[in-house]
């Protein structure tokens, strides 16, 4: 088949990229640390392409730093960085907001929302039993589709890529902290409650509550 392979490239690309990104997202690759194209291509047992291309993708994405000569290495963002993704995504979420309160869901919205309600539902029982891991995965599906109300790829793609930023500062430092569960935000379902029943109000109220439950974490560190 003409271009198979190309696609071939490509999805293994992107297979790679994602499952850095998990490394990352889990901590099992820390922030700060370095490696060449050789090191993922001989861990992946891939050729150096497809792994060159997915850390550019990364790169891009702002969550590897080129370093000269020496390869790649998982970005080291700053609790002021933080405080800055905080913002930009507060901003990116009310804007979602104010669109559904003025123009309403896309068609068809009724099945997303679904399976929105489902994933915060299963987020939210990850952080009560401080399941960081199992969190991250349902957080960021769960901010994804709810964003993906408005129908704009653009809009969804950016708040996914502050996310997992946000994501990546955090979890080292989740994984040393003492009272965890306490250190999670767990209002999901509530934000899905509220968006259902278009009460923009309260959905104002439980998103200032969660960016000042960020907040207030970050300044303990």
């Amino acid at each position: 088949m003409p271009g198979s392979g190309a696609v071939t490239r490509n999805t293994l690309r992107q297979q790679i990229a994602d499952a850095l990104r998990d490394e990352v997202l889990a901590g099992r690759l820390p922030p700060g640390t370095e490696f060449t194209v050789k090191q993922i291509a001989e861990q992946y047992e891939v050729s150096a392409t497809p792994v060159r291309e997915a850390l550019v993708d990364l790169s891009a994405q702002g969550l590897l730093e080129l370093v000269q000569h020496r390869g790649f290495r998982v970005r080291v963002f700053s609790v002021d960085d933080f405080r800055g993704m905080v913002e930009a995504r507060s901003l990116v979420v009310d804007g979602i907001f104010r669109r559904l309160a003025e123009r309403g869901t896309a068609p068809g919205s009724g099945e997303l929302l679904v399976s929105v309600r489902r994933r915060g539902e299963e987020a939210r029982r990850a952080a009560q039993s401080g399941s960081l891991e199992v969190l991250i995965g349902y957080d960021l599906r769960f901010w994804r589709e709810l964003s993906g109300l408005v129908a704009n790829t653009y809009i969804s793609e950016f708040l996914h890529r502050i996310r997992v930023q946000c994501w990546v500062f955090a979890v080292p430092h989740l994984q040393r902290e003492p009272q965890l569960r306490s250190a999670l935000w767990d209002g999901h379902s509530e934000l899905v409650d509220a968006v259902t029943l278009a009460d923009a109000d309260a959905v104002r109220g439980i998103v200032r509550g969660y960016n000042e439950h960020a907040l207030a974490w970050a300044a303990r560190l």
